[in-house]
């Protein structure tokens, strides 16, 4: 009776959980367990499968497994004869109770990971054995008894790569206790990350017994982690064949648990030209991992490494969140600030209108120049100058930096506005000689309208002495026009001449000097220029008498149309610090010394009288103590002017016997010019002291002194000298982009790089390209790049 009531309860038992194989869920919630969800695919060489959670269910007691079993016992039909069967003890979590042993079908609860082509390397893992293999698990239970959660994973992701068939325990403290201690001191130097004392430990024991063999899989994991260190170091040297060849030797690296790894591998591969492969390392990240932090900074870096087209790409694999956002939203403003820099440096690239929008929203509420000035030069290099104008004038009223005026300058001067655009930029002219170029362009542009221009006196004053410095070929011809243009044709051929000694190429100065002599009936002049351009200009050499030409009947100057601002030049490291005299006479022909003036409408032609010492201008040398004080000063300027400054030092100190307080005064400020354009600051100080200066070029003379003085320390190498000097200057005039990198250059000769790269980022945000280098240099220094 006892029998068969047991045939009978067995009977029951086999039944029910036979019918609860048609609803898993039903039949784990009898045994009190959690739902077995499969492992999730993640992998990007092989088939790796992100393990299931260890704490879910029992440990005890694997119901996934046992309801195979029975499935396979209850099953209509029997294994194939040929098919080897699992063994079950083998495939059981250690500490699970023993099953009785049954004909089983193959371990199907866990399936290999569909395999992703490779990213390195192009062979393919070879096919596993059907048989089941021994695993060592041994570091699964060490790492799993120290609750080092991430080389769990890292170990279970490296054990089912090798092993796709294999299952992970549901209780790694359950695998056998390993009870050698050396062994377990060698896992503990593993997991310190000693890994040098770890091979001589292992070493000094196969020495001492020589029987005794590691673990197959510590010597694994120790030639992973090498390799890692070793790929780390390469990719912090910028040795990126390195790290790549290093990432092709150990696929197991190349894991959703080993980002940073694969971070580097995709940059080795853009950095090696092969871009497209790293584009292929970021989408293997966004396809295949989920940390929300990781995917977010693998963005991030993709858009610092790759152009605008393939970061569309990535961002198409972007996820929606929870509460039905983008997962990249918390970064999509520094996306389309990085975006549009890119169309800024590419006319060509159309960038979407939805990036477009966003950052004229950021322009207008978040308060950032910065922002104005991305859109500015975006639109600026598509020719779109109203809006470049408007949102250059946004960034000026925000924060006015040498940029935002060199950008609105250019959509002045496209606007066929050069008056304002010379205005704009003359403050900023020596930040750089992007500016410098702007600016002399603007001059140019202005001084070429037509109908002419009607300037102040000062106005043509600064720009005919930055011309003049700069000996700035395309103003000066176009002085000799604008004075044409006022029937001053004596002034317009000294611009003329000026413009040829500057470049005796120009044939549009060559023919305006040549009309000009002939209505000056200079037939001398005329007849030499014609043989000097006899097949070379045909204009020239076949010109009509002009003598019977109203003085008002002037020919429209070639070339008088708006100049082309082309791309400026690199920028230098150390702009002029001198300010220019508030005052210059021009030498511009032997025997007088013009000045051009506005005289109501027009302009005159003023000619300086000069003693009877003084001879052809200033070009031979003479005893500056024989003229008069009056001459001493104007000969001064004129050694100023063709960069003589020690001569012009005597001059002026001729000019300082003068008994007229105003001529004293000039004589002091040209003379302390003078010493600093040859870099004596201290004579240039002293200089200053001997006649009262006005408080304007009293400062102006000690701000520059103190430039000076700046720059001659970081020179010789004194940086903190240098230090103190910039510091003096900024309490009495805003500091320079060029003097805050100079400022910069000297921290980083202190090694106080934290303060270097603090003020090339503030120097940088203007737009200044020596700030940017300063910034490399810093990363050059922190960061050697020894793979050259």
């Amino acid at each position: 009776m006892k029998s068969s009531l047991v045939a009978v309860s067995a009977a029951v038992v086999v039944a029910t959980l036979v019918t609860g194989l048609k609803d898993r869920a039903t039949l784990q919630e009898r045994f009190g367990l959690g739902s077995a969800a499969k492992p999730a695919p993640e992998l990007m060489m092989m088939g790796r499968i992100k393990p299931t959670d260890a704490s879910a269910g029992n440990p005890e007691f694997n119901a996934q497994l046992v309801a195979d079993k029975i499935e396979a016992i209850t099953s209509a039909s029997p294994p194939a004869l040929d098919t080897p069967v699992p063994n079950a003890a083998a495939q059981q979590p250690a500490g699970s109770p023993p099953v009785a042993s049954q004909p089983v079908a193959p371990q199907t609860a866990v399936q290999p990971a569909p395999v992703t082509p490779p990213i390195v390397s192009e062979s393919q893992t070879p096919p596993q054995a059907a048989a089941p293999p021994t695993v060592d698990e041994s570091a699964l239970r060490y790492f799993a008894s120290r609750g080092d959660k991430v080389r769990l994973q890292a170990e279970i992701s490296r054990l089912q790569a090798l092993y796709p068939n294999w299952v992970p325990p549901a209780d790694p403290l359950a695998v056998p206790q390993n009870g050698d201690k050396r062994l377990e001191a060698m896992w503990q130097l593993y997991s310190d990350g000693r890994y040098a004392e770890l091979r001589k430990a292992v070493a000094d024991r196969q020495a001492a017994d020589a029987g005794w063999q590691p673990p197959t899989d510590l010597l694994d994991r120790l030639d992973v982690a090498e390799a890692r260190a070793r790929l780390v170091n390469a990719s912090d040297l910028k040795q990126y064949a390195t790290v790549v060849d290093i990432a092709a030797a150990t696929p197991s690296l190349l894991t959703c648990s080993e980002v940073d790894v694969l971070w580097r591998v995709a940059e080795a591969f853009i950095q090696t030209e092969r871009a497209k492969r790293g584009q292929d390392a970021y989408t293997y990240i966004l396809k295949n991992c989920t940390n929300p932090a990781e995917r977010q900074a693998t963005v991030e870096k993709a858009s610092t490494l790759l152009g605008y087209q393939p970061m569309q790409a990535l961002l198409t694999l972007e996820r929606p969140a929870a509460d039905g956002s983008k997962e990249f939203d918390a970064i999509r403003d520094n996306l389309a600030r990085r975006f549009m820099a890119e169309g800024n440096d590419d006319p060509n690239l159309a960038i979407a209108p939805d990036y477009v929008a966003r950052l004229e929203k950021l322009a207008e509420t978040g308060g950032l120049a910065s922002d104005a000035l991305l859109l500015g030069w975006y639109q600026l290099r598509r020719n779109n100058d109203a809006d470049a104008e408007k949102w250059f004038r946004a960034a000026r009223a925000k924060q006015d930096s040498a940029a935002a005026s060199q950008g609105l300058a250019l959509a002045l001067i496209a606007r066929k506005a050069p008056e304002e655009a010379e205005d704009v930029m003359f403050r900023w002219r020596t930040d750089s000689e992007d500016a410098t170029s702007t600016y002399l362009a603007a001059t140019a542009n202005l001084m070429a309208l037509q109908p002419s221009a009607d300037l102040a006196e000062d106005v043509l004053h600064r720009i005919a002495t930055e011309v003049i410095a700069r000996k700035y070929v395309p103003t000066a011809q176009q002085f000799g026009w604008y004075a044409r243009s006022l029937n001053q044709f004596q002034t317009a051929a000294r611009w003329f001449e000026t413009a040829l000694a500057w470049k005796p190429d120009d044939e549009p100065s060559a023919y305006g000097l040549v009309i000009t002599r002939e209505q000056l009936s200079d037939r001398k002049g005329v007849l030499d220029l014609q043989r000097a351009w006899a097949g070379r200009s045909s204009r020239i050499t076949n010109l009509e008498d002009t003598s019977s030409l109203t003085p008002n009947a002037v020919p429209s100057p070639p070339g008088k149309e708006a100049l082309a601002v082309q791309q400026p030049a690199q920028p230098t490291q150390r702009p002029p610090t001198e300010p220019l005299p508030a005052e210059r006479r021009v030498t511009l022909q032997p025997g007088s010394e013009v000045v051009v003036r506005a005289a109501g409408p027009a302009m005159e032609t003023m000619t300086v009288p000069r003693g009877r010492r003084q001879t052809r201008g200033c070009s031979t040398t003479i005893d500056a103590g024989q003229l008069s004080p009056a001459d001493a000063l104007s000969r001064g300027w004129c050694l100023m002017d063709i960069n003589r400054p020690m001569e012009a030092v005597s001059a002026f100190e001729a000019a300082l016997r003068s008994p007229a307080r105003k001529v004293r005064e000039d004589a002091a400020y040209g003379q302390s010019l003078a010493y600093l354009r040859a870099g004596l600051s201290g004579n240039a100080a002293v200089a200053a002291t001997k006649a009262p200066q006005n408080r304007q070029r009293a400062a102006e003379l000690q701000v520059a002194i103190l430039a000076d003085r700046a720059l001659s320390a970081f020179d010789a190498g004194r940086y903190r000298e240098t230090l103190i000097y910039l510091d003096q200057r900024a309490q009495l005039q805003q500091e320079r982009i060029d003097l805050m990198v100079l400022r910069g250059y000297c921290y980083l000769n202190l090694k106080m790089y934290g303060d270097a790269t603090r003020i090339f980022e503030a120097a940088a945000a203007t737009g200044s390209r020596d700030a940017a280098r300063g910034l490399a240099d810093v990363r050059n220094v922190t960061h050697p790049d020894v793979n050259d």
